[in-house]
C-alpha cells in the first residue's frame, strides 16, 4: 500500500477539493405538483409529503384530531 513521503499541507488538500463544489445542486420537476425540488428527495407541499410523484405523509394539526369519549 503506498504510504506518502510527507504531509500533505491544508491549503493543498483544500485546493485540490475545491472543484466538487463548483456546480450548483439539481432540481426537477414534480409532473403531479408542478412544484421544483431536489432529486431523489421527499418535499413538503400544501400540507402533504411527496416522494416520487406520490403522497407519502399527511400532516395533521392537533386541532383536528378527535377526542375519545368517555
Amino acid at each position: 500500500m503506498a504510504h506518502p513521503k510527507r504531509k500533505t499541507s491544508r491549503s493543498r488538500r483544500d485546493k485540490r477539493r475545491s472543484h466538487m463544489r463548483l456546480s450548483l445542486p439539481k432540481h426537477v420537476l414534480c409532473p403531479v405538483t408542478k412544484e421544483v425540488h431536489r432529486p431523489h428527495e421527499a418535499y413538503w407541499f400544501e400540507g402533504k409529503l411527496y416522494y416520487q410523484g406520490q403522497v407519502v405523509l399527511e400532516k395533521t394539526s392537533p386541532d383536528n384530531k378527535t377526542k375519545p369519549e368517555n
